[in-house]
């Protein structure tokens, strides 16, 4: 993979920080093609390998893009993929424009017509939820996740200093940060602070971590404070994005905007 990446004229620079891979491009269009290719072409090779694989999604205007690129793939078998939603804000239903839920079922599961869809009910008692959603993860290893950092630096919805590296739990209920929160606002996913749900429930760092393949798409000025703080910083959980340098089979897809503050 690495070299279909590097060898493109679309990649601006291309660094490896710990174990974690980084490739930069210089708009987020250009971005997304590249990691929508990269993500199509894992789909389609473990597809000839099992009859069945396992993906789980973040929703963020970060992947747009991206399922872009995986949704107009029609060489893609999604009868033989299981499609799980990342997070989703308690109180909100999944037909809510703002809910994580819609977001992916409008940008890509409505089109593309998954073998089974896993959605995380934000309506449901919060802790039957949490158990009913860790047993279908659990079922079977994980084989791509697409997630992307936060303005603060979450991972899904895993917030600092709250996050937890060794956590024992699959799925759990989590208080928003306000940066998240207001992060919301600014992508224009809630007109205002009031709207957006305080509490939220999250796939935890252990889960995403366990997953065979990793790709983070974060472009955006939005985004360079908590890009910097990923690839400068110490790996901690006031950062939590910051555990993806420990993984193997990561890659971090950047646009110019989004680096713009590292050193390196």
């Amino acid at each position: 993979y690495k070299n279909q990446l590097t060898m493109s004229n679309k990649v601006v620079k291309s660094l490896k920080i710990d174990s974690l891979e980084v490739f930069v491009y210089p708009d987020r269009l250009e971005m997304g093609k590249a990691s929508g290719k990269l993500i199509a072409d894992r789909i389609k090779a473990l597809l000839r390998q099992k009859e069945r694989i396992r993906m789980v999604f973040a929703a963020a205007p970060s992947q747009e893009e991206t399922l872009k690129f995986l949704r107009n793939d029609k060489e893609i078998d999604w009868s033989g993929i299981t499609v799980f939603n990342m997070d989703e804000y308690i109180g909100l239903r999944n037909d809510h424009p703002a809910s994580f839920g819609y977001f992916l079922s409008d940008r890509l599961f409505n089109h593309v017509h998954p073998g089974e869809v896993n959605l995380i009910d934000g309506i449901n008692d919060p802790a039957k939820e949490c158990e009913r959603f860790s047993g279908l993860l659990a079922e079977k290893t994980i084989d791509i996740v697409l997630l992307g950092l936060g303005a603060n630096g979450h991972v899904a919805f895993n917030e600092p200093l709250t996050a937890d590296f060794n956590d024992p739990a699959v799925v759990k209920t989590i208080v928003l940060d306000e940066i998240s929160r207001q992060q919301q606002v600014d992508e224009n996913c809630f007109n205002d602070l009031d709207q957006v749900p305080k509490k939220a429930i999250t796939i935890t760092i252990p889960t995403i971590m366990s997953a065979s393949c990793l790709y983070c798409m974060t472009p955006g000025a939005n985004k360079q404070n908590a890009v910097k703080m990923v690839l400068e910083g110490t790996i901690t959980n006031a950062v939590p994005g910051s555990i993806l340098r420990r993984y193997p089979n990561c890659i971090l897809f950047l646009d110019r905007e989004s680096y713009g503050k590292v050193r390196q």
